[in-house]
């Protein structure tokens, strides 16, 4: 059984309660392991956007599967292709790393050419829909029509919401990982700020962790996930 690493994002607090929410892409990668006879050496959690120049300096634990792809030679696996992202450049400069990716939902047997040639699609669909939703509104400015939300406060309520369920969300998906440090003995706040730290975990909010913030995880997967 060959090893692989599953590598798993979402860049923002809403996309935790979509189709492209971290569990939905754990259940993915998974399944897809099972099938192709894979053994997942490893799972990397990443809260940050695919966006910018600087993405792939700021995505940490996106750094951290290529590292621990190249040290075990194996692959890195994961559910979308727009979870790694869907900038040509970016993907481009992915494959330069000599980590080979599959992305489970174009197949096992998808090389760099078909990856390259499917992020190209993505990046101009949504530089078309950029454009579309300019030209709309414009359009709709040029008709006098008012622009934005007229229900500011029920935006920022709806905003508090999808925040604290994306922070959910993430709890969930880390809580694993404090249980196996726990079950080895890992069990000060200290300690498994310190443990968390080492593996290149980052928080929610892209930092290192603290007492304080490893406390905050535990409170919320005991009082609202259980």
């Amino acid at each position: 059984m060959q090893q692989a690493i599953a590598y798993y994002r979402v860049s923002t607090a809403r996309q935790g309660r979509s189709g492209l929410g971290i569990e939905a892409q754990r259940e993915v990668v998974n399944r897809f392991a099972a099938a192709e006879d894979f053994e997942l050496a490893g799972e990397f959690v990443e809260i940050e956007t695919g966006k910018g120049a600087d993405a792939l300096d700021r995505r940490l634990q996106l750094a951290a599967a290529l590292e621990t792809g190249r040290r075990l030679k194996c692959p890195v696996i994961v559910a979308k292709l727009d979870r790694l992202s869907r900038d040509v450049a970016f993907v481009a400069g992915l494959m330069a790393q000599r980590v080979p990716f599959i992305v489970a939902e174009l197949g096992r047997d998808a090389d760099p050419f078909m990856l390259h040639l499917y992020a190209a699609l993505a990046e101009k669909e949504r530089r078309l829909i950029s454009d579309r939703t300019r030209a709309a509104l414009a359009a709709a400015k040029r008709q006098g029509k008012r622009l934005g939300n007229p229900n500011g406060s029920a935006a920022l309520a709806k905003g508090r919401v999808a925040l604290a369920q994306g922070a959910d969300e993430f709890a969930r998906s880390i809580q694993p990982i404090i249980d196996s440090l726990h079950a080895a003995g890992v069990t000060k706040l200290r300690d498994v700020a310190k443990a968390l730290n080492q593996r290149g975990i980052r928080t929610v909010r892209g930092a290192s962790w603290h007492v304080s913030n490893v406390k905050n995880l535990i409170d919320r997967t005991a009082g609202r996930l259980l």
